[in-house]
């Protein structure tokens, strides 16, 4: 049995945060694509958002909730939406979204956060998700 009262995890600074933003709105203008960018920390909580001019009004709640689902499920955003075919009733999970487009951000293997994307196709959604996560890994 493990006598210690609490952890320590590698958590999302807003600092942190904030670069993951720029780095998949960078991503998103560069690719002319009209994204929402979320970003959460480890608890799932938002920590930095854009929504680019011309991202459609309801991508804004998508690239949450696909941030979110990252954290929350522990993994791609997209992966889930095998579990939701086989079993529907995951897709009433509140503000969850279950397609491509969120990843987490793993720091030596744990959570510290995660980037939802949305406004484009689930496949460039991910696609600069996963451009952003490769840039802050890299300026680490």
């Amino acid at each position: 049995m493990n006598d210690t009262l609490w952890k320590t995890r590698p958590d999302l600074t807003a600092a942190g945060a904030q670069r993951l933003l720029a780095a998949a709105v960078a991503e998103g203008r560069r690719l002319g694509l009209g994204l929402s960018v979320a970003v959460v920390d480890a608890s799932g909580v938002l920590r930095a958002f854009n929504r680019d001019d011309g991202a459609m009004p309801a991508s804004a709640e998508v690239a949450i909730g696909k941030a979110a689902s990252a954290v929350y499920f522990a993994g791609p955003s997209g992966a889930l939406e095998d579990v939701v075919a086989r079993r529907p009733a995951f897709a009433t999970i509140p503000d969850r979204i279950m397609m491509r487009g969120g990843l987490p951000l793993l720091i030596d293997g744990v959570i510290a956060g995660a980037v939802g994307v949305s406004g484009a196709t689930p496949e460039q959604d991910e696609a600069v998700a996963e451009a952003a996560l490769a840039r802050m890994v890299s300026d680490r």
